[in-house]
């Protein structure tokens, strides 16, 4: 039984629905979309003193000095993304994990990087405990993107670059789509949508965020 009398079931059940509703109300209807943020157990992805708070849409601090996104951010960018079933993607800052959990059940394969070693280890752990196959997490500077598994059909930032990075546009296919923040690491940056042309790169402004920045090198842990 939870705190409020109801049974454990039940309690998961309203939380569940809760967390979809503040999503929707958001901004984030896309079907698929929303049925695998809703398979991801985000509880599975925040440890310690921020467990509890681990279905409010808000982002949390996680190791490393990271953070693991806020739900509705996450949804967004998923959206923007607009992944489909036979895409390879790859994503640019691994995290706790949670949104490459997300993008595996739309995508064919999901290669994830991330500079820290420890934040690797530990989403690595937990794919495999959640029997995600389809994804490969590896330690690397994700600035320079990952020149053997290119080209890719999407490509998702979470930490924010003054301005796209070149070797990630090199990346992306023709048609592909890049989604990723970008602007000051101190100011409101914006999030925008890239989409590689056979003339070039079209640009869509899609809103205000705020992330960590895109730094170069990799961690000391």
């Amino acid at each position: 039984m939870s705190e409020d009398g109801l049974p454990d079931d039940a309690t998961a059940a309203e939380r569940k629905m809760r967390f979809l509703f503040a999503l929707r109300s958001r901004g984030v209807t896309d079907g698929r979309v929303l049925t695998a943020m809703e398979r991801v157990d985000r509880g599975q992805f925040v440890r310690g003193l921020f467990a509890e708070r681990a279905y409010e849409d808000m982002p949390l601090p996680i190791a490393c000095g990271q953070t693991i996104s806020q739900p509705s951010v996450v949804g967004l960018m998923t959206q923007a993304l607009n992944v489909q079933p036979r895409d390879t993607v790859l994503e640019v800052g691994t995290g706790s994990g949670y949104q490459a959990a997300i993008l595996s059940l739309l995508a064919r394969r999901v290669y994830t990087v991330d500079r820290h070693r420890r934040l690797v280890k530990e989403a690595g752990d937990l794919f495999r405990s959640m029997g995600l196959v389809n994804i490969v997490a590896m330690t690397a500077d994700g600035s320079f993107g990952l020149p053997d598994q290119a080209p890719f059909d999407r490509i998702l930032v979470t930490a924010a670059a003054e301005d796209p990075p070149g070797p990630l546009l090199a990346q992306l296919k023709i048609g592909g789509i890049m989604v990723l923040p970008v602007g000051q690491s101190d100011a409101v940056q914006s999030l925008i949508k890239v989409t590689r042309l056979t003339t070039g790169y079209e640009y869509e402004e899609l809103r205000p965020v705020r992330f960590v920045p895109l730094v170069e090198g990799l961690g000391n842990e």
